[in-house]
């Protein structure tokens, strides 16, 4: 019997699993994917991610995977151009971004440490449920065996698909429709900071990460989707060139290290997130379009609060452990909800002229670039970015 079955071993599930083991409970942790396999992500770690990895221990081994530390960002959009680096949040100025496949190995690898058992190439397709219903295990295959085991909650971290949602058939409590598709690639000999480019109906951000490599992302509107899959490069390339021409120009000498990657499918929801002996985390619970690159740092957030608010519970009265992860839900919601909501405002992918007055006041400022800039990394609300000194130059 297991205190918890953790299923999906990625960014949310393989530290859900990490801090529970280091909680002194024991959990199994499972993937259908291969350990260390890659997989489709911005894969960009804001600050409130960093700080998160810096407390667990695991910032300095994921500085030794030769990540280069993000210290600048520049947003230009119109006449506009912002660049500065973040206040951040526990001492946490830079961001990283590192390979999911680096990354999601270096995670389990903790897990692993901390006395978690791991399964990779498992495929969970089904839940079992006591007599009142009550989830209390899953069923499976693992190297062409059935398998099944028990636990006293299992967390759903498998992702925007989830298999666990499907099989509790948790509804949407917030569903709204998709805005943007993304196409994106790896780019060698083009040095570059965080940098991202707006213009109605376009968004392009380039990303450093191991390699040296530069991430290069384009965001499309969604309706455009249909005749973009037709040629995917001519509009990647072209969405370049029309939304940073000078990035366009920088890559006309470099070297394509990939295949162009796409996401068509970036859904916009919120699920119910727990029900008598199963709870979601992560992508699971709520996804949102990755234009704003919050997925990882929303995920390590939620982990921390779940892991915080169930610790000590599993095992004992199941009334109390229900009770807490309805608090934790309550708590995830309203936590994640205006990040949902500004991000669906960037992925709509229009400038108003009033964005564009307060943008010109914050760039004429650096402590406002320095707020806004924490705003983008998910560590202030809008809210923030009001201060006397800007109501004043608006």
């Amino acid at each position: 019997m297991y205190d918890a079955i953790v299923v999906g071993a990625r960014c949310a599930g393989a530290p859900t699993a990490l801090l529970l083991a280091r909680a002194g409970h024991r959990v199994l942790l499972l993937d259908k994917a291969a350990y260390g396999s890659d997989t489709i992500s911005t894969h960009l770690i804001h600050q409130p991610g960093v700080a998160a990895l810096a407390r667990w221990g695991l910032l300095d081994r994921l500085r030794a995977t030769g990540c280069p530390p993000i210290e600048r960002a520049v947003y230009e959009v119109a006449d506009v151009r912002i660049e500065g680096c973040a206040r951040g949040v526990d001492g946490q100025r830079a961001a990283f971004a590192p390979r999911r496949h680096v990354l999601d190995a270096l995670l389990v690898d903790a897990a692993v440490e901390a006395g978690v058992e791991y399964r990779d190439h498992c495929r969970v397709t089904d839940l079992l449920r006591d007599d009142t219903g009550r989830v209390t295990g899953v069923r499976g295959t693992h190297g062409g065996r059935a398998f099944t085991e028990r636990a006293h909650l299992v967390i759903g971290a498998d992702g925007m698909r989830s298999t666990v949602a499907r099989l509790v058939e948790a509804p949407y409590t917030v569903e709204d429709p998709r805005l943007t598709c993304a196409y994106y690639t790896y780019w060698q000999g083009v040095p570059a900071d965080l940098e991202l480019y707006e213009r109605p109906g376009g968004w392009v951000a380039t990303v450093p990460t191991h390699g040296p490599a530069t991430l290069v992302l384009a965001y499309i509107p969604q309706s455009r989707f249909a005749e973009v899959r037709t040629d995917a490069q001519r509009a990647y390339r072209e969405q370049i060139r029309l939304t940073a021409p000078a990035l366009h120009e920088r890559l006309a000498g470099a070297a394509r290290l990939e295949r162009l990657h796409a996401c068509g499918d970036q859904q916009n929801f919120f699920r119910r997130s727990t029900g008598p002996g199963w709870v979601l985390v992560g992508d699971a619970a709520h996804h949102k379009d990755s234009i704003t690159a919050r997925g990882i740092s929303d995920a390590f957030w939620q982990v921390e609060a779940l892991v915080g608010a169930v610790s000590g519970l599993l095992g004992g009265d199941p009334a109390r452990l229900d009770a807490a992860l309805g608090r934790f839900a309550e708590e995830q919601r309203q936590r994640l909800q205006p990040g949902y909501e500004a991000t669906l405002g960037v992925a709509r992918l229009e400038i108003h002229e009033q964005r564009l007055s307060l943008l010109r006041a914050v760039q004429s400022d650096a402590e406002l670039t320095s707020i806004y800039l924490d705003m983008v990394a998910g560590i202030v609300s809008t809210d923030a970015l009001f201060t006397p000194r800007l109501l004043a130059l608006l």
